[in-house]
C-alpha cells in the first residue's frame, strides 16, 4: 500500500483530513521543512502533510524551502505526492471555483534553489527528463475523483510560476497568455522539479480563484477576492483529495 505525501497550499493545508494525526518534526540536509509532518492516515492509507507556506502562511512564495518539504516527504516514505495549488485563471472558461489538473508548467521563476543537483559526481551529470512532469497515473486518479464528486474541473492545462508575491502586471498577464499557459500561480516551479529529481511521481490539483488581471472587465486581483474564493470553495479540494487517496 502507497504511502502519500501532501503539499497544501494556501489555504488548502487543512490537517483536520487525516485520522490519528499526530506532528513530526524533522530535519532535512537542507534545514527544516516549512511545518512539520502532519502524519496520519485516510482509509488507511499512511499520508504526510506538509503546509507548503508554513501552517501560519508566513513563508512568502521565494523563501519556501522546497528542497527541504520534498527531502522531508521523501524521507517519510512517501512514492506519490498530491499538491493542492491556488491560481488565477488566465483564460474565459476556467471560471472561479474550478479545479485544473495541471499537466505542464512554465517556469518563469528566477531566484529560487532549483534542483538537489548542484554538482555531479565526476563524469556523471544529473539532467532529469521534464517533458511530462506530472505523473499520468496519478493525474488520472484527481480527474476521476473531481467527476466521481461532480465537480467542474479541467482535465488539463498549463501553469506558469512567477516569483511573487506580488501578482502580475496586465502585460505580464497577456504574455503568459500568448505563451500557451491556462493559470498562473506561485509556487508549482521548482516543487513539480524536486520531486521529479527524487524520483516521486508528483502531480498537482488547483483552484482558480481569480482572473489575474488580464480582464480588462473587471477588478484586478487582489488577495482579499483569492482568499474568499477559497472559503467558498476549498470543500472541492478536500473531496478530491480524499477520493483521490482513497483510490491509490
Amino acid at each position: 500500500m502507497r504511502t502519500i505525501g501532501i503539499i497544501g497550499g494556501s489555504g488548502l493545508d487543512d490537517p483536520d483530513i487525516l485520522e490519528n494525526a499526530q506532528d513530526m518534526v524533522v530535519q532535512t540536509p537542507f534545514g527544516p521543512p516549512a511545518s512539520p509532518l502532519k502524519t496520519g492516515t485516510i482509509a488507511g492509507r499512511k499520508v504526510a502533510l506538509v503546509a507548503r507556506h508554513g501552517r501560519q502562511h508566513t513563508d512568502s512564495p521565494t523563501k519556501v524551502n522546497n528542497r527541504a518539504n520534498l527531502w522531508a516527504l521523501r524521507d517519510f516514505g512517501c512514492d506519490a505526492i498530491l499538491a493542492t495549488t491556488a491560481v488565477g485563471s488566465l483564460r474565459e472558461d476556467i471560471e472561479r471555483g474550478d479545479l485544473v489538473v495541471l499537466d505542464q508548467f512554465i517556469d518563469f521563476t528566477r531566484l529560487r534553489a532549483l534542483t538537489f543537483f548542484e554538482e555531479f559526481e565526476p563524469h556523471a551529470p544529473s539532467h532529469t527528463p521534464m517533458a511530462e512532469p506530472f505523473d499520468a497515473a496519478l493525474r488520472e486518479t484527481l480527474c476521476f475523483a473531481c467527476s466521481a464528486a461532480n465537480i467542474q474541473h479541467h482535465t488539463t492545462g498549463t501553469v506558469v510560476t512567477i516569483e511573487g508575491p506580488r501578482f502580475s502586471t496586465r502585460a505580464e498577464s497577456n504574455m503568459f497568455r500568448a505563451w500557451g499557459a491556462d493559470v498562473i500561480n506561485m509556487s508549482t516551479a521548482p516543487e513539480c522539479i524536486l520531486a521529479n529529481e527524487l524520483g516521486i511521481p508528483y502531480a498537482a490539483v488547483a483552484m482558480s480563484t481569480d482572473y489575474d488581471c488580464w480582464k480588462t472587465d473587471e477588478a484586478a486581483v487582489t488577495w482579499e477576492e483569492v482568499l474568499r474564493t477559497f472559503q467558498e470553495n476549498v470543500t472541492k479540494v478536500t473531496k478530491v483529495l480524499l477520493e483521490s487517496v482513497r483510490a491509490l
